[in-house]
């Protein structure tokens, strides 16, 4: 089963945020702070590029170039999360199941296209609910 899909995704990137808008930390039990809007829209921008081209290729297939450039994403995400020294874009991108849902994508438009909407979706909801930039 996947893990977002067209008519779930909005409601999962909710509730991703209402998640970590109130995410404690064990040991202290103080709320963790929560990645910056500007943090996750430089996340969203690394998917901008490769959506704009995908719109424009027929079929439902995306040729190799596009593949490998999700798989760099996948590694570019996976580099922002060590590059972090508090935790924040890890907590975001395994709450969020960020590199899972780029896994499920196997060269399928369709599921790029829907990817690029859940991250949009994050972002939208992450100003709703913060309201600032942090």
């Amino acid at each position: 089963m996947k893990i977002i899909t067209n008519n779930n995704y909005v409601d999962e990137a909710e509730k991703v945020i209402q998640v970590l808008k109130s995410k404690k930390n064990p040991r202290t039990g103080k709320v963790i702070p929560m990645v910056t809007t500007s943090k996750i829209r430089n996340l969203l921008a690394m998917t901008a590029d490769i959506y704009n081209e995908a719109l424009n290729i027929p079929g439902s297939r995306l040729p190799e170039r596009l593949n490998d450039r999700i798989e760099y994403l996948r590694v570019r995400f996976i580099y922002e999360v060590g590059k972090d020294s508090d935790g924040k874009v890890k907590n975001f991108v395994t709450e969020a199941k960020i590199l899972d849902i780029l896994r499920e994508i196997k060269g399928e438009k369709e599921n790029f296209i829907l990817f690029s909407h859940y991250m949009e979706a994050l972002v939208a909801f992450h100003r709703f609910y913060d309201g600032k930039d942090n």
